[in-house]
């Protein structure tokens, strides 16, 4: 497949830090934090990335969460329900801008 994104890439994400490995290990420890088992399961926080991923349009991230999501028990139903729940938002939030220009236009049309 031809794309502008290289998915051999992904598996190179770790060497983000060569240049900044403090950072990068900053970074690496607060994402492991994220993602461990917590009031949410892990399961679930990979489901969660997993519609974040397609909101950002992150194909990296739709990789990898899609493999998570499968290694954690989800299936393709519950996946698919994430990315309703995350474009029903995004959706949403488009619409509700709206708002914001029809005030401009009525106070325009003043």
């Amino acid at each position: 497949m031809d794309t502008y994104y290289d998915p051999l890439d992904l598996p190179k994400f770790s060497e983000i830090g060569k240049d900044a490995p403090e950072l990068a290990r900053k970074f690496f420890d607060y994402y492991g934090a994220v993602f461990a088992e917590g009031e949410l399961t892990e399961r679930e926080k990979a489901l969660i990335a997993l519609a974040v991923a397609h909101a950002i349009q992150c194909p990296y991230c739709i990789d990898a969460y899609t493999s998570a999501c499968l290694e954690k028990g989800s299936n393709t139903a519950e996946m698919t329900e994430a990315i309703h729940v995350v474009t029903a938002i995004r959706g949403g939030a488009s619409l509700v801008h709206g708002l914001q220009m029809r005030k401009v236009a009525d106070k325009m049309s003043l």
